[in-house]
């Protein structure tokens, strides 16, 4: 956990590498993902790279793969994975390159070929793979294509032999012609024959073809205004949808018979059908039954044998997909690794001819590492030239943030990532959110029986870690994956805060046998419980949480407030006194003595004074007795069943518990001896003298305490000891001197510091300087009243864990009342949708709404409140370069 608070060392390097080797040691530098390189060339444009023309290569391949994927998604074929990252990189840099690896030269398939020599291995491969799919796509566009037409054609001579068939009644003469020459078509016979006789001169063409179904009533449209009306449309749908050729989508269509008489209509229709991309089609003479029959046999024949072509093409396609889709994803793999390569070496920096100069940032464990990667690569390829790999005199630039992180902590030091990134070697805010993230949440969420749920669903996920790790999941699946250790944990302290509040499903618990009582086994409402054991002693305390009898009580409302506000305050104040503690602890590594002397001091002066004491005085509150103290103050006739009770244990005059008897007065005492004379105050009759009203014999009320201390100074109503008042105005004091010296004395000191080297400074120093000064003061200003007034609104900002714990137990209540309880006694039916419908509305609100709720509320505590007590969140994190984060990337 100490290497968890800082991030890890870092140190700027340059290594200079020959350049026959340089693509080797990129390869080994890259398996180590311990150095990130600096651009040494960031006024040449990407195409002006001295390695261009390879990343240009590995984009052309990596079209070709994007291009092989989608083949085989088209036929549903899912890619095969490569395996594990980790057995991929230490396979060798072209091991198993390909699917003809097998077959391939030494230099091609083996673990010695160099980035050049495997480029061009798998440019060749794929070329061909590519070219061949290539091929077989364009046939299948034609044959799809044919094989469309001739069930066109199918569809529409058996479509219009229907039509003529149906309308023979009504048809003397019909005759179709074809849609680039329409045949002159029957006459439309009347009833008579004679009528038939005189209009066979009145002679119609048509049009047959066949048009998609969506834009059928369109195309009707657009004949009907284009012929005014002069023209008589019929449709037929085709049952089977028929496949574009070109999208492989299934299209609806239909068959249509348009007859016309004119030649200007003729011309219209047919630039009406290339508009709506309709296909026409010739008929012969539908009088010729043998024709049409001999037609529609031998496009059946031709029907059959285009399927069969089609079907065969499929076939191959499908085969080679198949082999793709075992290779796909390594080939990807291979692929991005070079690019990786290339795309590094174009940040280095040619001084001298055959040498390449590299610089970057490195982890300081892992540079000896780096060394020997280098000086291996060399080693291996026979370069007499040494490399050089050695640190870089300060000054640096800004060194980037690395944390070293395990399956438990990924997921709080991305928590805090993705607010901010902490500064190199700042004191880092996921070690604490590991802990108090899901305690906060569990305050929240405090439900043994919710809580249960939530752990159990962490357990499922910590189950099933391992399958997890080799799928690839969706955003929201992925996110709950790298999340499971964080939702474990936060279920625990849901039980956890529960068990404390006795809380399961809004029911309380009798684990260890409640220590009231009511006198009977059938209680009513209005009944009072008696305690089981004396006050104060070992058997009247339950064991763990709160007593199930709270519960119950007709002041549990007010009793689960009073104790659910103060645990907020107590666990916000101590969690943002911790995070200005966090800033002092900064102050001290980075020697910034000003900020500590200046800055840290008056906030934990500030901080101390008003909010330390407020929680001071609410654990005081709780540790006092105070039923002894209130009897300390009460009359009592000595003899009666009051007198000698064992609640009193106050010390007076040096005795302990002891009741003295007094004379006169109206014959009533207090426990010490204060004769009563029935118009006494608090004050007089009790015995600590803390001042104020009641003398301190009277619990006090800690808002308006407080309140005071900054609007009445020096007046305290119930003191709970003596000198409270003057301490109160002591603490107002330091508290109110801090704020001045928080907001001046670094601005000054800084000013002081800038002064001494004013006089080596020219006139546009001076100027900058100046300048500086006025920022300084602005940003400490901002400091200063954001410290201040946050301190203030954070506080109140903690109660969110009372709300949010009230409202979860109410909402429980409610639906156990109003869903369950409502119904237990109807009957059996009532019951079980009653229990449906609790059921339903627990998951829904309560594990659903509820969880997600509390979750953004406790991001929000750590984010602002906690953390910007010291975290700046302005730190460059660190991205080395590392083939297993850039093919984790891919593949997810």
């Amino acid at each position: 956990m100490a290497r968890w608070f800082r991030s890890e060392h870092m140190e700027y390097i340059s290594l200079i590498v020959n350049e026959d080797a340089a693509n080797d040691c990129l390869a080994d530098l890259g398996k180590l993902s311990a150095i990130q390189f600096t651009d040494l060339n960031p006024d040449l444009t990407p195409f002006q790279r001295r390695y261009v023309s390879y990343v240009r290569r590995c984009d052309e391949l990596e079209r070709k793969l994007r291009f092989f994927g989608g083949e085989c998604d088209n036929f549903g074929l899912t890619l095969e994975s490569a395996g594990d990252v980790n057995a991929f990189l230490e396979s060798g840099p072209a091991a198993n390159a390909g699917a003809r690896a097998s077959s391939a030269p030494p230099s091609a398939s083996g673990k010695g070929a160099s980035g050049t020599q495997l480029l061009e291995s798998l440019e060749v491969e794929l070329e061909g793979y590519e070219s061949q799919l290539k091929e077989l796509n364009a046939y299948s566009e034609k044959l799809t294509r044919e094989y469309n037409e001739k069930v066109e054609l199918q569809e529409v001579l058996e479509k219009a032999r229907r039509f003529f068939m149906t309308d023979a009644p009504r048809l003397a003469v019909s005759e179709l012609s074809g849609g680039r020459g329409g045949k002159p078509g029957a006459l439309l016979a009347g009833a008579h024959d004679d009528e038939a006789r005189a209009d066979l001169d009145m002679r119609f063409s048509s049009i047959t073809g066949v048009v998609s179904t969506e834009e059928k009533v369109r195309f009707e449209r657009m004949i009907f205004r284009a012929t005014r009306g002069n023209c008589y449309v019929r449709f037929a749908p085709i049952k089977q949808p028929i496949t574009d050729p070109e999208s492989g989508a299934l299209v609806e269509k239909c068959v249509f018979i348009v007859f016309f008489k004119s030649l200007s209509i003729e011309t219209k229709l047919k630039k009406i059908c290339d508009a709506f991309f309709a296909h026409r089609y010739s008929l012969p003479d539908m009088d010729d039954a043998p024709a049409v029959d001999r037609m529609l046999t031998e496009n059946a024949q031709e029907l059959v044998d285009s399927r069969t072509v089609l079907l065969k093409n499929q076939d191959t396609r499908f085969r080679l997909c198949q082999m793709l889709a075992q290779h796909t994803e390594r080939w990807t793999w291979i692929v991005l690794r070079e690019k990786a390569v290339y795309h590094t070496l174009n940040m280095f920096k040619s001084d001298v001819s055959g040498m390449l100069r590299g610089e970057g940032w490195v982890i300081s464990e892992s540079f000896e590492d780096v060394r020997s990667s280098v000086n291996r690569a060399h080693s291996d390829m026979d370069h007499n030239m040494p490399s050089h790999v050695d640190q870089v005199a300060k000054p640096w630039p800004t060194p980037p943030t690395h944390f070293s992180t395990n399956k438990f902590t990924y997921g709080y030091q991305e928590f805090v990532n993705t607010y901010g990134i902490p500064r190199y070697r700042e004191a880092n805010p996921a070690l604490f959110t590991a802990a108090t993230f899901p305690f906060l949440f569990g305050v929240m969420y405090g439900d043994i029986g919710h809580g249960l749920f939530l752990f159990c669903a962490g357990i499922y996920l910590l189950w099933n870690e391992e399958k997890n790790d080799k799928l690839k999941l969706d955003e929201l699946t992925g996110g709950l994956h790298s999340g499971r250790y964080m939702i474990a944990m936060m279920g625990f302290f849901a039980v956890y805060a529960g068990l404390v509040y006795n809380d399961c499903f809004s029911l309380g618990l009798n684990l260890f046998g409640s220590r009231w009582s009511f006198g009977s086994d059938s209680p009513e409402e209005g009944d009072e419980a008696w305690p089981t054991s004396q006050y104060g002693t070992g058997d009247s305390v339950y064991p763990f949480g709160l007593d199930p009898m709270w519960h119950v009580s007709a002041n549990e409302l007010l009793f689960f407030n009073s104790f659910k506000m103060k645990l907020s305050v107590i666990f916000g104040i101590t969690q943002m006194f911790s995070g200005t503690c966090l800033r002092g602890i900064n102050a001290v590594y980075f020697g910034n003595r000003i900020d500590f002397l200046f800055e840290f001091l008056p906030m934990v002066a500030f901080a101390a004074s008003l909010f330390v004491y407020m929680v001071v005085l609410i654990f005081m509150k709780w540790s006092i007795n105070w039923n002894s103290r209130m009897l300390s103050a009460t009359c009592i006739a000595p003899g009666s069943d009051g007198w000698g009770s064992a609640d009193y244990q106050e010390t007076v005059n040096g005795q302990t518990g002891v009741w003295v008897e007094c004379n006169g007065g109206d014959g009533t005492c207090t426990p010490w001896g204060y004769p009563c004379q029935g118009n006494d105050s608090t004050a007089d009759k009790c015995p600590l003298d803390f001042g104020g009203s009641g003398d301190g014999c009277q619990p006090p009320n800690l808002i308006t305490s407080l309140i005071n201390i900054a609007l009445a100074p020096g007046s305290v109503d119930e003191p709970m000891y003596k000198g409270q008042a003057g301490m109160q105005n002591l603490l107002l004091a330091i508290a109110g001197i801090s704020v001045p010296v928080l907001l001046f004395a670094k601005p000054y000191f800084l000013s002081k510091e800038m002064a001494s080297h004013a006089h080596s400074a020219h006139d546009d120093d001076e100027d900058e300087e100046e300048h500086s000064f006025g920022e300084i003061i602005i940003h400490q200003a901002i400091e200063t009243i954001e410290f201040v007034l946050g301190m203030v609104s954070n506080t109140a900002s903690y109660l969110r864990l009372w709300a949010l714990s009230l409202a979860h137990s109410e909402l429980a209540t409610v639906f156990w009342e109003k869903a369950m309880l409502s119904t237990l006694n109807l009957n059996w039916f009532a019951t079980f949708i009653g229990y449906g419908v609790f059921a339903g509305t627990t998951f829904g609100v309560l594990l659903m709404m509820d969880v997600l709720e509390c979750f953004l509320h406790a991001l929000r505590l750590h984010w602002v409140e906690f953390q910007n007590k010291f975290f700046h969140a302005d730190g460059i994190r660190f991205a080395p370069y590392s083939f297993k984060q850039i093919l984790t990337d891919a593949s997810g």
